[in-house]
């Protein structure tokens, strides 16, 4: 294996995928932020004063799927064609699960677009709970499924 970023001196450089082949690819990746109880009642209860976390996170995270290119240095901009954001509260560990699938038809995958939906989407939700609770973490960022182009179909064990 050899890192694709690189020519032959060393130097970055981005891939040419120039010469490959359209295909329907899709990735799903997930995350959490762990948060004190009160701080997840505040939010299941819509009481947050910047708003309605959830829908904001929404937001942010499809942004983020969309301006992938634009952040990561080496990705190629994309041309998205759907990106959904889910969020799973469990109370009982006082956690958001955030879950981001991103979807195109093109020359390259959108693995990358997924997790920085997933990441966004997290720091989001830290950015509008912040006044009540600095000690919020975002964890457990990781690419659960991807589909798709020359190295097909990818799912994480125990997910």
């Amino acid at each position: 294996m050899s890192f694709t970023h690189f020519d032959e001196e060393g130097r970055s450089r981005m891939v040419d995928v120039t010469a490959k082949t359209d295909t329907v690819r899709e990735a799903t990746a997930k995350g959490r932020i762990t948060m004190k109880p009160e701080t997840l009642k505040l939010i299941l209860e819509s009481r947050m004063e910047k708003g309605n976390v959830f829908e904001v996170a929404r937001v942010a995270g499809i942004m983020a799927v969309k301006k992938t290119g634009d952040l990561i240095p080496m990705c190629h901009p994309l041309n998205v064609t759907a990106a959904d954001v889910y969020f799973y509260p469990d109370t009982e560990k006082s956690e958001i699960q955030i879950e981001v699938t991103a979807k195109l038809t093109g020359k390259t995958g959108i693995e990358m677009e997924a997790l920085t939906g997933v990441s966004v989407a997290a720091l989001t939700i830290y950015d509008m709970c912040k006044a009540v609770d600095k000690g919020m973490v975002v964890s457990d960022i990781r690419l659960v499924r991807k589909s798709g182009g020359k190295s097909g179909t990818y799912v994480r064990d125990g997910e």
